[in-house]
């Protein structure tokens, strides 16, 4: 068995490409299918093509995504936890759950979808992480 992908459909993919590439991902393919009006965006973060992919899907035809937080969360791994929330926070990413803790964070895709950043090993806690209160849900 090996694990394949996880679909999240989005209203505005752009947007969404955006956010993910500010995580560290990249778009590695794209399915266009006028039939069904629908195009399937991959991504993967580099060297993880094939092997642990999102699969966003645009259907064409205005759909309301309300919520997303029943969908659960995706999880990343990062290098810097710090500078990851800092570059998202810079681009106008609300930091749901901040990296109190020098660990763990939480943060939504455009549409809503909960992700879960998660440092590789751990750093110490830092300001204005530490003191950084919770925002919304996540």
């Amino acid at each position: 068995m090996k694990y394949l992908h996880t679909m999240i459909r989005v209203s505005d993919p752009d947007a969404t490409i955006r956010f993910f590439e500010l995580i560290g991902l990249k778009e590695i393919r794209r399915m266009e299918n006028e039939a069904g009006r629908f195009t399937l965006i991959f991504l993967a973060a580099p060297g993880q093509e094939g092997v642990a992919e999102v699969e966003l899907t645009h259907n064409w035809d205005p759909e309301d995504y309300a919520g997303g937080r029943n969908f659960g969360h995706l999880a990343y791994r990062v290098d810097n936890i710090y500078d990851t929330c800092r570059r998202l926070m810079d681009a106008g990413v609300t930091i749901n759950r901040p990296p109190r803790d020098g660990h763990m964070a939480f943060v939504k895709t455009p549409d809503g979808i909960s992700i879960e950043l998660l440092q590789d090993g751990r750093l110490e806690p830092a300001e204005p992480w530490a003191s950084m209160p919770n925002t919304g849900r996540w």
